[in-house]
């Protein structure tokens, strides 16, 4: 009987660092419902902390536009023990970095330090995130800042441009609403308001509290105990990882933005299904072939064969119950009508005809180079062990996210391509344009 040929060394280098990193996830929860996942990073000398609140903008009432951001940026003013001055000098005193972001589904406050400072960032992170205290003097000084970056997102076209293409694209779905807000409503906005929105939301049964880097997970979850203490309260579970609110009523649109610049900015796109869709890792593959690398379809096509754009690219924006495929591109105005043409044929003929055996291959290959290396540092393994707890309620390892990806076949892709992109599409333009009708044919079918 032939025997099987012997694995290589480095595919058993590669097996025993999958099943080493496998077991360097761990995750306890704690009365309150209250999840800590760590993942143990010898290699580094650094400690990465992350507390994951799971409410975002979406989960906010029309009045109320912008308060998960404005609480965000309200919490770090003040806590019973510490002011603004001294959080910055407490993190700076170290080298370290104390921040947050706001999505459309989740905040998180995190701190990234050396490993000997671990129990400086957990108390630091736990006292913003639990006893930020949204005092009125703070609100209003705050408030200027807040309005201050609705200006800043303002003067940035692709900024302005990704939010009024997801309003285009989901209306009055509470996420086609900017993460940021409005002035009307960031103007609006009490100190009750804010403060309610914390005491309401921000529970531990919804939080998760992610650290990555040399730590261990035994001090980790016994610093979380200490810092969150009395919010430990027996009887909760944790909130399930979010499933939306259904579908998305209507159909997406067309919005223009009608600016004097040397630009004429498009995006356009489908709507896609949420992230628990079985073929999420299809999609992925697919728009990397689209447009996500320098030999992608749209970029050979529209820069590098034609000179038509400095910047052309395909993105995906999944949220629990829907998402969009988008193409962004950015031209001269001349330049505007071949640009559409030359994005909407391309996207036609990949509809039509799939991609190639070639383009999905190397498409698979930018994302599992890209993946690995986006974790090399303990800040993105934080970030992968936090957003997977909250999103799916439990983690999948490297390894099992390369097999997914290794495990999508061209036509799997192909029919994703079919099932999208014959979609009615929405678009977002901003620039110098006339009106409606001085656009682009393609541009001039869609629902206004």
């Amino acid at each position: 009987m032939q025997r099987p040929p012997a694995a290589s060394s480095g595919a058993l280098r590669r097996g025993r660092r999958n099943d080493e990193a496998a077991a360097a996830v761990r995750r306890t929860e704690l009365p309150g419902g209250l999840r800590v996942v760590t993942e143990h990073v010898p290699s580094v000398h650094s400690a990465s902390v992350g507390v994951w609140v799971n409410v975002g903008s979406r989960d906010e009432g029309r009045s109320v536009a912008g308060a998960a951001h404005f609480l965000e940026h309200l919490l770090f003013k003040a806590t019973p023990t510490r002011s603004a001055v001294q959080i910055a000098q407490a993190v700076d005193a170290v080298g370290g970095e104390l921040n947050a972001f706001t999505t459309r589904e989740h905040t998180c406050y995190y701190a990234h330090v050396l490993d000997s400072d671990l129990e400086l960032a957990v108390d630091l992170v736990a006292d913003v995130v639990l006893r930020g205290r949204c005092l009125v003097d703070d609100v209003e000084v705050e408030r200027d800042v807040v309005l201050e970056e609705i200006a800043m997102r303002d003067d940035d076209p692709e900024d302005t441009l990704g939010d009024v293409f997801l309003s285009a694209m989901f209306g009055e779905h509470p996420v086609g609403r900017p993460v940021i807000g409005s002035v009307e409503s960031v103007s609006a906005m009490t100190r009750h308001q804010l403060h309610s929105f914390h005491v309401r939301r921000y529970t531990p049964e919804r939080m998760v509290v992610a650290v990555a880097g040399n730590v261990d997970h035994d001090e980790v979850v016994g610093l979380v105990r200490e810092h969150f203490g009395a919010r430990l309260v027996r009887g909760r579970t944790p909130v399930p990882p979010r499933k939306g609110a259904g579908r998305v009523p209507g159909r997406p649109g067309l919005q223009l933005i009608r600016r004097d610049a040397e630009q004429a900015h498009l995006s356009l796109g489908v709507r896609t299904p949420g992230r628990h869709w079985d073929h999420r890792w299809a999609l992925s593959v697919l728009n990397a072939a689209l447009g996500g690398g320098l030999s992608s379809r749209l970029f050979q096509q529209i820069r590098e064969t034609r000179g038509l754009a400095y910047s052309v690219y395909s993105t995906v924006d999944t949220f629990a119950d829907s998402g969009a495929l988008s193409i962004y591109a950015g031209c001269l105005p001349e330049r505007f009508d071949e640009v559409v043409r030359l994005t909407t044929d391309a996207l036609a003929e990949v509809a039509r005809d799939g991609i190639s055996a070639d383009e999905c291959r190397i498409a698979k290959g930018s994302l599992r180079g890209g993946l690995v290396l986006g974790l090399e540092d303990s800040a993105s393994r934080m970030h992968r062990i936090g957003r997977s707890e909250l999103n799916y309620g439990a983690h999948r390892s490297i390894a099992d996210t390369l097999a997914k990806i290794d495990d999508v076949t061209l036509d799997e892709v192909n029919a994703v391509a079919r099932q999208l992109l014959t979609r009615p599409f929405g678009a977002a333009v901003l620039g110098p344009v006339a009106g409606r009708r001085s656009l682009p044919r393609p541009l001039q079918s869609i629902a206004g």
